[in-house]
């Protein structure tokens, strides 16, 4: 008995074919869109690309410093919206943070300004300074002069955040040419929601650290009696020469903008939860002067969505 066809998917209304498309994800309609030309043309539908925005869009960007109407104003295709938030972050909340989406799955990204963190002296001249700096999204950055407490912290609202989503925070930095006092201690970071387990990491922020594998050199501070003081390696127990590395030390990596950042932790946001996600970064244990940090900010984003 011959098998008799269903019928020809090439029959079905492109309307009915954009649906479909749009429960899968942008990836995989973009994917689907050079196989064939019917799925070419139903990839372009704003029913598709409706459903990939984030659904309170329209409210993040009329938040945006430069106004909504460039980009929500006019004859613009959803998918020229998407594609403009993937490619070009918006600076919202009077220029505090940024708002972009993750290219391969819409999730959405923020970064936080540095202004919009809290850092510990950061309104006295001689330990913090507040500059223009051309490569920065912000109109400030953050100058590390001179600290000895070396302490940052920021808070989001989970509600702002992709629920179902496995966010990661990044410090966004760059080094002067005065960089130094990173090599005594590792910082610290911790990412949780206020009243739950938090997620701690040992963190280097120097770049060349990884490349040339030198140690960390702890202070041991001595009494008054002592004529001169001491710099010993010692390994995490305080005990012996510390000739590496933690095996979780995060470093460091060079960001496609010409910026560096270091991953402080990571968090997954499910959905119906309520609170602030809580970040923080500090070295205070060596005691020793630190210098020549250029903050950004802090951005969070989803891990591993390609």
């Amino acid at each position: 008995m011959a098998v008799q066809s269903c019928g020809d998917i090439h029959a079905l209304p492109e309307d009915c074919i954009a649906n479909a498309l749009s429960l899968t994800s942008p990836k995989d309609a973009c994917r689907m869109s050079v196989v064939a030309s019917m799925f070419r043309a139903a990839s372009q539908s704003d029913a598709v690309w409706s459903r990939f925005l984030p659904s309170d869009y329209r409210e993040i960007i009329s938040r945006a410093v430069d106004g909504s109407d460039s980009l929500l104003g006019g004859s613009r295709s959803k998918k020229d919206i998407y594609l403009h938030l993937c490619d070009h972050p918006i600076l919202i909340d009077g220029g505090r943070k940024s708002f972009s989406l993750e290219k391969w799955s819409g999730k959405k990204c923020f970064m936080l300004a540095a202004r919009e963190l809290s850092i510990v002296w950061a309104d006295t001249p001689q330990y913090w300074q507040w500059i223009s700096f051309p490569q920065s999204r912000f109109p400030e950055v953050a100058e590390l002069l001179d600290v000895c407490w070396f302490d940052i912290r920021a808070k989001i609202d989970i509600n702002l955040l992709s629920p179902g989503t496995n966010y990661a925070a990044y410090l966004v930095f760059t080094c002067t040419s005065r960089f130094y006092g990173f090599d005594l201690e590792p910082a610290k970071s911790q990412v949780s929601i206020h009243g739950h387990e938090a997620q701690k990491r040992t963190v280097c922020l120097d770049p060349e650290r990884e490349q040339t594998g030198r140690p960390f050199y702890h202070h041991t501070p001595y009494t008054d009696d002592d004529e001169d003081e001491e710099i010993q390696m010692f390994d995490e127990d305080g005990v012996g020469p510390y000739t590496g590395l933690p095996g979780d030390t995060e470093h460091p990596k060079q960001r496609d903008d010409g910026w560096m950042e270091v991953e402080l932790g990571e968090y997954f946001v499910k959905s119906g939860y309520d609170g602030e996600l809580e970040i923080s970064l500090k070295e205070v244990k060596g005691g020793n002067w630190k210098s020549g940090l250029i903050i950004q900010g802090v951005e969070i984003r989803p891990k591993n969505c390609k």
